[in-house]
């Protein structure tokens, strides 16, 4: 898929990611959770449609999610926001020095962020957290213009393995890199790409990590330690 018309600006951009009806699974779901809402949202409106990237448009931190949760952004209409994983994600993203608030809670809580943004490889909360790959390959060109427009990142940060398949194929690096040679996924693994940029890799803070354990709180925060640090050596050179 290609973009009908090159969105000059994020915010040109954003507006055509929320008029997306390009996956007829994806929007069905995301309507029908909109309708159905969980009894502790009952009394709330439903975003329910594709969701835009979040952040500071001059960011040197571009970190790429999955998808939407369904009652998460999916019901906030922001990125990260309204969820678990969106606690852990606001949470060190405040105590590193990207975030106004140590939460984010809905579109007008007042959050902004500094020197970082926010989006994911699916713009649609997909069933079960699992999309399929022609829906992955639909939402790419999203994700390829964030990246073209987001002109001073200098690291990105994945989280898991799809978001960090989806960014190399997004930006290009993955075609051009032979196999052998395309950055692993491994929770805190750096790569420092042909263009200088820094890539690294963390486990999702999804419940289904952050509740068994295979990601700390601790394992967390160095991943945010790690990349602060690689900003500090960046902005030296």
């Amino acid at each position: 898929m290609t973009l009908p018309a090159t969105p000059r600006s994020l915010t040109g951009l954003g507006r055509t990611i929320v008029a997306c009806e390009l996956c007829p699974r994806l929007r069905a779901h995301c309507r029908q959770v909109a309708i159905e809402r969980r009894r502790q949202y009952r009394d709330q409106k439903y975003w329910g449609r594709p969701v835009s990237g979040f952040g500071d448009p001059r960011a040197r931190l571009l970190v790429v999610g999955l998808a939407p949760a369904a009652h998460g952004a999916n019901r906030t209409g922001r990125m990260f926001t309204g969820d678990s994983s969106g606690d852990w994600l606001y949470e060190a993203l405040y105590r590193f020095g990207f975030a106004r608030h140590p939460g984010s809670v809905g579109r007008h809580d007042g959050q902004r962020l500094a020197d970082a943004y926010v989006t994911a490889a699916v713009r649609c909360a997909p069933p079960g957290n699992r999309p399929t790959p022609a829906e992955l390959e639909r939402c790419r060109p999203f994700l390829a213009r964030e990246i073209g427009l987001l002109k001073d990142v200098r690291v990105v940060l994945t989280l898991g393995a799809i978001a960090h398949e989806a960014f190399l194929r997004a930006s290009g690096w993955w075609p051009r890199l032979p196999a052998r040679g395309r950055p692993r996924f491994a929770h805190g693994a750096e790569t420092v790409l042909p263009d200088g940029r820094i890539l690294v890799a963390s486990y999702h803070p999804s419940r289904q990590n952050t509740n068994t354990g295979r990601l700390t709180r601790g394992m967390w925060h160095a991943v945010f330690r790690r990349v602060r640090g690689d900003l500090e050596a960046a902005a030296r050179r």
